[in-house]
């Protein structure tokens, strides 16, 4: 198993987000976590990565536990997350918020500038500008081609269509089967049920820090989706 957490429970000071969470993701699968705002998809997201810190046993990469890590070492080991927001620096061009992933973990891999390029053609024109004088769906892919520049084994999207117009979460959608024939897996958090269904090997739903539903996405009906987003009453 590349990533697994086990019993994963996560805080704000005194506002628990998670509660006893356990997911898996295996080698090269694409696994959606889907949920309404709030469910606690980011949270398991910067618990992932080391951006809130757990105990050791909690988070566990290829069976060593990792959930104590600070985020630096959790990339190091392969592990990458394209960010809510983006959130690119805003006094870099697009090439060198590129670069800067390169930078983060100098690993052996197909992803590099002229990957990149390849990948999304619109960054390549683009690549002297300002990353944050982009459209969004531009910035997304400066996001994402920042994680993937660091060759990670397991890619952690979180909430990439939020926000972007219908052609562009198409395009940005459309680059995904390229990214696993790379080699990585894909954790893509999303509150759009059609889009996870339609990319993902398996599906967890979450509801207020718990885990209501895991499946694979070819077998679950909508109408246990439903159930498992908004509450057996809804």
């Amino acid at each position: 198993m590349l990533l697994e957490t086990r019993a994963l429970t996560a805080s704000y000071g005194q506002f628990r987000a998670l509660f006893g969470v356990d997911i898996a993701v295996d080698a090269g699968e694409c696994v959606a976590i889907i949920g309404a705002n709030g469910a606690g998809k980011s949270t398991l997201m910067r618990s992932i990565t080391g951006v809130l810190r757990n105990e050791p046993g909690m988070v566990l990469h290829r069976g060593e536990p990792i959930g104590a890590l600070p985020a630096a070492d959790v990339l190091k080991r392969g592990i990458a997350m394209v960010p809510e927001g983006r959130k690119l620096f805003p006094s870099l061009t697009v090439e060198e918020n590129l670069l800067i992933g390169a930078g983060a973990r100098k690993a052996a891999g197909p992803w590099n500038l002229d990957a990149i390029y390849d990948l999304f053609p619109i960054l390549r024109e683009r690549r002297r500008n300002p990353g944050t004088a982009l459209s969004g769906g531009q910035q997304q892919m400066v996001a994402i081609g920042r994680a993937l520049m660091s060759n990670p084994e397991l890619l952690l999207c979180d909430e990439i269509s939020l926000g972007l117009a219908p052609v562009v979460i198409r395009d940005i959608y459309a680059s995904l089967p390229r990214i696993r024939a790379g080699g990585a897996a894909v954790v893509l958090v999303e509150q759009d049920i059609g889009k996870a269904l339609a990319v993902a090997d398996r599906i967890y739903c979450m509801m207020e820090g718990r885990v209501t539903l895991t499946a694979p996405a070819g077998t679950v009906s909508r109408e246990a989706i439903h159930a498992a987003y908004f509450g057996a009453a809804a």
